[in-house]
């Protein structure tokens, strides 16, 4: 119904008299006008629609629907709809009125071609289409040869070259690096009063725990002392590789020095080399900082921190260790064996000295020789035997430097292995004394929870209605119950580990001594070989009748040093001989 109609109500509140079917059918047609009229609007050129549909109608308009109440029968007609369910647009009249053609799918091949702007696309996008750099020839000759592939990811101008990739190693090169790290360049440090000896440590490793695979430090002898305290705190039960002893006499001297130092690069690198020991952090520490006093004292603050909190293991160690029965025969029969090799060692240490100040006894002595030989020479008349006694008295300081290198090849061959097994063999009573500690704390831990259970006991006995007491009791045990069981344990694990560590210090030992063994007589023999040569040499010369050459490193006195003497004996007695005349003719007659 139009608004203009007469008889028709603006608000619709005049009953409609049509019956239910009726108003359906006005309904649907209602629709399929708005429809039409929709549809008319948006295609250019279309005919004329009808009146009534081209204008919008308000829904009070149509009047109200009213909701039939009661058992009404409804009657459903069907309406013919060519044009489907969708009521598509009324087709176009005019020849420019084209249908819209139904959209295809784009080729693969011209999928990444240039859109040409459309003049019927808003003018925004024609602007955001003509912003857009898309001709690249190279790109669509590409693509039109096949489907479109992602370009290679090349590095920029500036980047540095790429790391060359590495051979993967295996697991149990990972989770066992390798060491290298020597001791040297000892230099004496501070006045005399503070002065004291330090040394260049330079590691190689291919741990990944290191920021690089080779630095250096410089590090003192008590550092190396403060590490070996470290380590046998930190692994209770493991055999720690020792430095060497204190000396306070003739600690600058150039033997003594180069033993230590050899003795502490044998203690880092057995360090390092052990499994459990290699990845403890005070020894990263102390291979890797620089500022290594300001961290150590650093970590002594953290640690007093912590002190409280320690738990088991701090009770443990610092325990008061009672009287202890060993109750494993093993460790029984080790312990002896620990006892009588220290014995043997230290016996066959004395030995050692005793041949190494022989040696050096010898050398002073081959030295004395050779002065009285040389003085003999300068005052023999004859230079066929003047010269022979001087070129013996130079072989005799070749033979003085030779016992004493000799000497010093005992020390650090035979002597510092010697010396190093003794104190290894301390290390293993301080891992036998941790042991006993551990067991202590257990036995401790079990006499606290026997009290506590006696407690229990009486308190349940009363029979009192102490329920908070007993509560607390009942934890209490359980307490003391988890410690005895934490503080087993650990014994059990102290005891297996200590039965591999004395099997390894077996292992390592006979391996030790029989490098030191060899290396000591192989510098013997070598020693002998060149004193033999020098003495056959000498010999040879003298059959021969010709002048001695000394070997390489001995100069040879010259002829008019070896004339001189004569010279000067022979000066002397015309002297005395024309003295004698003088007094006899001054003499009076009788």
């Amino acid at each position: 119904m139009d608004l203009g109609d007469e008889g028709s109500s603006p608000w619709g509140d005049v009953p409609s008299q049509s019956s239910p079917a009726q108003q359906a059918s006005t309904l649907a047609q209602d629709d399929k006008q708005k429809t039409d009229a929709s549809a008319t609007s948006s295609t250019p050129g279309a005919g004329s629609a009808p009146t009534a549909s081209a204008a919008p109608r308000s829904p009070a308009a149509r009047g109200p629907r009213r909701r039939q109440y009661g058992t009404s029968s409804t009657k459903l007609e069907a309406v013919d709809d060519p044009l489907g369910p969708l009521g598509a647009a009324t087709p176009p009249t005019g020849l420019d009125a084209a249908p819209p053609v139904p959209p295809q799918k784009e080729p693969a091949a011209s999928r990444g071609s240039r859109l040409a702007p459309d003049a019927s696309a808003p003018s925004s996008l024609r602007g955001l289409m003509d912003s857009v750099n898309l001709d690249d020839d190279d790109a669509e000759q590409a693509r039109s040869q096949g489907p479109r592939v992602p370009p290679p990811v090349q590095a920029p101008a500036g980047a540095a070259p790429q790391r060359q990739t590495q051979p993967s190693v295996s697991i149990e090169q990972a989770a066992k690096p390798s060491f290298s790290i020597y001791v040297g360049d000892p230099h004496k440090v501070g006045d005399l009063t503070s002065s004291h000896t330090e040394y260049s440590v330079t590691t190689k490793t291919t741990s990944k725990g290191y920021r690089n695979a080779e630095f250096t430090v410089s590090r003192r002898y008590r550092d190396f002392l403060w590490l070996y305290t470290q380590l046998h705190n930190n692994n209770p039960g493991v055999i720690i590789p020792p430095p060497p002893e204190k000396q306070a006499v003739g600690r600058f001297e150039v033997d003594f020095v180069e033993s230590r130092r050899a003795a502490l690069e044998r203690m880092l690198n057995k360090t390092a080399a052990h499994s459990i020991l290699q990845h403890d952090g005070d020894l990263k520490l102390f291979l890797e900082s620089d500022a290594f006093n300001v961290d150590i004292k650093n970590k002594e603050r953290k640690d007093a921190g912590l002190g409280e909190s320690k738990g088991m293991f701090g009770s443990m160690l610092s325990g008061s260790s009672g009287k202890f029965v060993e109750h494993d025969d093993w460790f029984h029969d080790r312990k002896i064996y620990l006892d009588a090799l220290e014995n043997q060692l230290r016996a066959l240490l004395k030995a050692t000295d005793t041949v190494v100040s022989q040696r050096k006894g010898l050398a002073e002595a081959c030295g004395d020789f050779s002065a009285s030989l040389h003085s003999l020479s300068t005052v023999e008349l004859s230079p066929s035997l003047s010269s022979p006694l001087d070129s013996l008295s130079d072989i005799q300081i070749r033979i003085r430097e030779l016992y004493e290198r000799q000497a010093q090849q005992d020390v650090l061959t035979m002597g510092i292995v010697i010396d190093e097994y003794i104190r290894l063999i301390g290390s293993v009573k301080t891992a036998f004394q941790q042991r006993q500690k551990s067991y202590h704390a257990w036995h401790t831990a079990e006499q606290e929870l026997q009290k506590r259970k006696t407690t229990q006991d009486k308190l349940l006995r009363q029979g009192r209605s102490q329920q908070d007491r007993l509560n607390q009791l009942s934890a209490d045990v359980a307490d003391a119950e988890r410690r005895v069981h934490q503080a087993r344990l650990l014994f059990d694990d102290m005891g297996r580990l200590m039965r591999s560590e004395l099997e390894r210090f077996e292992k390592e030992k006979v391996e030790d001594f029989k490098s030191g063994v060899e290396t000591y007589l192989e510098s013997a023999v070598e020693a002998q070989k060149e004193l033999i040569e020098i003495w056959e040499t000498f010999l040879m010369q003298l059959d021969e009748g010709e002048e001695f050459v000394p070997p390489v490193g001995v100069v040879a006195p010259s002829t008019t040093d070896q004339a001189a003497p004569a010279e000067q004996h022979n000066n002397s007695q015309a002297t005395a001989g024309s003295g004698e005349r003088v007094e006899a003719e001054s003499e009076p007659e009788n």
